[in-house]
């Protein structure tokens, strides 16, 4: 019985001898052994053998790329301001041996590493060169970490600046400034806008009114031209025709009563002409032949008409005398006055000067 027990005993010791002799390392991973408390090799991923009870196998290490995230550290920048800067640290292991036994804590030893750098590097700036330069300040502190780490067997790949938090304070001031701003911009481009608004409706005024312009000239020179050629073409009529002087005397008082039918025409000049005008008239009417005796009782109309052609003829004459009368007088008269009431011209009321302006 004693020897059953002292054999289990044995076998187990042997099992448990050669669990501790073997040992698997990950992928990525690395272990350091110490022999007899010294510094003995560095066991690679895979299956690895160490003699048991002399060999120490210390805890693993990562070899992959680690992040690391600090809390926010107080900066004091160059203008006496004080800011919060957080940082994550991005690094991986390249010598276990040297993260094993050349610092005792890498972590903790890269986190006070990184705030005195930023210290020394955002302490030499202003805030506003510290919010816009963090490529700057990231490039320094990865340059000071890689260089002071490397003895410890971590390279530094990346350290990146989360957040940069100025006081409340400086906050407020900063929105106050870009809302000025961009009231400001709002303003520039309000202002622009109207300036060429402005711009554009003059110039639609002014194309407007030049296209007037234009329509308005053509128009007139086109009625001017029609006058001229109407002119023209009554000119060579009139002198085609060969009128005589009785009917153009006649055409002219013809056109003497026209000039009253205006509303505001109340007195106007007769002209110097008129006088001979109406002689003219006189004697074509009174120079008419001789009726025969022999008059026919069926021709009425004719009696008529000579009646209405005596009528025309006495008043006729005595337009003539009153003309004559008013070419005596010492200025312009009305034309009731040199114009009996019985006359056809009797409506006229301008003076003679006055219608001689006119023609």
């Amino acid at each position: 019985m004693e020897l059953l027990i002292v054999g289990l005993v044995v076998a187990l010791f042997a099992v448990f001898t050669v669990l501790r002799a073997v040992r698997i390392v990950p992928q990525a991973r690395a272990r350091n052994v110490e022999r007899l408390g010294r510094y003995h090799r560095t066991l690679k991923p895979g299956l690895n053998f160490v003699i048991p009870y002399i060999d120490r196998v210390y805890p693993m290490i990562d070899l992959r790329e680690q992040v690391v995230s600090f809390r926010p550290q107080p900066v004091i920048t160059e203008d006496n301001l004080v800011v919060e800067i957080d940082t994550v640290l991005y690094f991986q292991v390249t010598d276990p041996r040297a993260a094993a036994y050349e610092i005792a804590n890498y972590i903790q030893a890269v986190e006070q590493l990184t705030v005195t750098t930023l210290r020394n590097v955002v302490g030499s700036m202003d805030l506003e060169k510290t919010l816009t330069s963090r490529d700057t300040i990231n490039s320094q502190l990865r340059g000071v970490l890689d260089e002071a780490t490397g003895r410890w067997g971590l390279r530094v790949n990346r350290v990146e600046i989360k957040a940069i938090d100025p006081p409340k304070t400086i906050k407020d001031a900063m929105e106050k400034q870009m809302r000025a701003e961009r009231d400001k911009r709002a303003a520039i481009l309000s202002a622009e806008g109207q300036r060429q608004s402005q711009i554009l409706t003059a110039e639609g005024d002014k194309q407007g009114a030049i296209l007037r312009a234009e329509g308005q000239r053509t128009a007139k020179i086109l009625e001017a031209e029609g006058q001229s050629r109407a002119i023209d073409q009554v000119f060579q009529a009139v002198h085609r025709n060969d009128p005589d002087p009785k009917l153009l005397a006649y055409q002219y008082l013809q056109v003497l009563p026209q000039l009253a039918q205006g509303e505001g025409n109340t007195f106007w000049v007769i002209p110097s002409e008129v006088t001979s005008a109406l002689q003219g008239v006189s004697k074509a009417f009174t120079e008419v032949l001789p009726r025969s005796e022999a008059v026919r009782p069926d021709s009425i109309e004719a009696s008529a008409a000579d009646e209405e052609a005596a009528r025309a003829s006495e008043a006729a004459a005595e337009a003539v005398a009153d003309a004559q009368r008013a070419e005596t007088a010492p200025g312009p008269r009305q034309l009731n006055a040199a114009i009996p009431a019985s006359s056809p011209f009797s409506g006229l009321k301008e003076s003679p000067e006055q219608l001689h302006h006119r023609y």
